[in-house]
């Protein structure tokens, strides 16, 4: 198994992995904490779910790291620049991880404060709740536009060097352009827009099937193979 293989086949799985991570913070493990009437009233009550939910929310923000450290070797056959680039943005997004699932855990002890009030004294939670609430949601907003500018600059160094089918390495670079702008939206005034976070899903899956299939390309083990014309053909 070529190097090339190998490090493409450890990406795409990392992939799938932080993918299904993250489905499950968000959809499985926080959904009941953060449902109608909000995290206030709810979070006390799951406990447990919410501190799992950190914990794997760290684990999600780590596997970004691994897929750096894992593509290394391959990029750095390329450009060291790219390549450096993409794992000092993926340890930024690791750092906005950790402060983000900080301020999940803040929000659980307040939660836990109103819960011992027996929900007394609503009046006096109501101020602290909105600057939790923020402080989450900015740090949120924030990894994620770390996070899409790690990503974007993955699918770029794809692209630029062929290491996957360019096409395929387009629609990342696309996807993530539009991942960027929605997510960008809070920070002046504006509303993300989910349906621009749709393409997201669906190349990233498409890229970690196609590595673990086949890996990256090989470009310049390929030209090592071609034949030397000039050599071959004095008259050249």
């Amino acid at each position: 198994m070529t190097t090339a293989l190998r490090a493409g086949r450890t990406a795409g799985m990392l992939i799938i992995v932080q993918g299904s991570c993250g489905f499950i913070y968000n959809f499985v493990l926080l959904e009941p904490a953060t449902a109608p009437p909000g995290f206030l009233v709810n979070a006390s009550a799951h406990t447990l779910q919410v501190g799992t939910a950190v914990l794997l929310g760290l684990v999600t923000g780590a596997l970004s790291t691994a897929i750096a450290i894992a593509v290394l070797p391959i990029f750095r056959k390329y450009s060291e620049t790219m390549a450096l680039w993409f794992l000092a943005l993926a340890i930024a997004s690791l750092s906005l991880a950790v402060v983000e699932n900080g301020t999940v855990m803040s929000m659980l002890s307040l939660s836990k404060a109103y819960a011992a009030t027996n929900g007394a004294d609503p009046a006096a939670f109501e101020g602290l709740r909105g600057v939790v609430a923020a402080s989450r949601n900015w740090a949120h907003y924030t990894h994620l536009v770390v996070g899409g500018a790690t990503l974007l600059v993955f699918y770029i160094t794809l692209y630029r060097f062929a290491l996957i089918p360019r096409l395929l390495a387009a629609c990342g670079i696309a996807a993530f352009a539009l991942q960027l702008t929605t997510v960008s939206m809070p920070f002046v005034g504006f509303r993300v827009v989910l349906l621009l976070l749709a393409p997201v899903g669906i190349v990233h899956l498409t890229l970690a099937i196609w590595l673990l299939v086949k890996g990256f390309a090989d470009a310049k083990r390929s030209d090592a193979r071609q034949p030397n014309l000039a050599q071959d053909n004095p008259a050249m």
